[in-house]
């Protein structure tokens, strides 16, 4: 249990959660192949059965870290931030993108939208869950929408999402990791048949980097 004055904090997003923070090379969707200096905040109750950071789901083993912090380290490396995490608008982003804005960084979010959308944002990648769907407002706003392809059956959940986004989203269908040698050959001829689709890889498991 965390003191009610450090609780406080985190509530009006003063502090956050921090699992990791590393600068390397965007492995996927849209950015795919640009350098950005990634901050992951720990804490996420969608619960991805495929997810390969488990570890950040309990925000509890995540200390809580002032975003003065957080920014300057930031400051250091790229133009470009990324929030992930976890899933990050468990939280208020509203101060921690502010304060990167003012340091004229472009602020990027992955997400799975099931939360509404607080702070601001130069780029929203939505990935989408099932078992906890996207708010409006995430819908409204994405940029990107990245659905992961498991099974077959996740196609028909891509369309629904492609659906319930807005219009000018970028499409984006990747291949589950474990799966991606089963996955990809249907991916590659799913798009070739519906082109308003665009394939995304995990390119950064292909080259060993964070």
């Amino acid at each position: 249990m965390l003191p009610k004055e450090i609780q406080t904090e985190v509530e009006k997003g003063t502090m956050l959660p921090l699992m990791e923070e590393f600068y390397t090379i965007q492995g996927e969707g849209y950015h795919t192949g640009t350098a950005a200096y990634f901050i992951r905040i720990g804490g996420c109750d969608v619960g991805c059965h495929w997810c390969d950071v488990k570890e950040s789901w309990n925000a509890a083993i995540h200390p809580p870290t002032h975003i003065d912090h957080i920014v300057e380290n930031a400051s250091k490396y790229s133009e470009t931030v990324v929030i992930t995490g976890g899933e990050p608008l468990t939280w208020d982003m509203t101060l921690l993108t502010q304060m990167l804005k003012d340091r004229n960084r472009r602020v990027h979010i992955e997400t799975s939208g099931a939360y509404p959308l607080t702070g601001t944002w130069d780029w929203i990648c939505l990935s989408p869950k099932k078992n906890k769907l996207p708010t409006q407002t995430v819908y409204d706003n994405a940029h990107e929408l990245k659905v992961i392809i498991y099974n077959k059956h996740d196609f028909i959940f891509a369309e629904e999402q492609a659906e319930k986004v807005n219009s000018n989203a970028i499409l984006f269908l990747q291949p589950e990791w474990s799966k991606k040698e089963e996955m990809t050959p249907l991916i590659v001829d799913y798009v070739m048949n519906n082109p308003k689709w665009r394939v995304s890889l995990q390119t950064h498991k292909y080259l060993n980097i964070p």
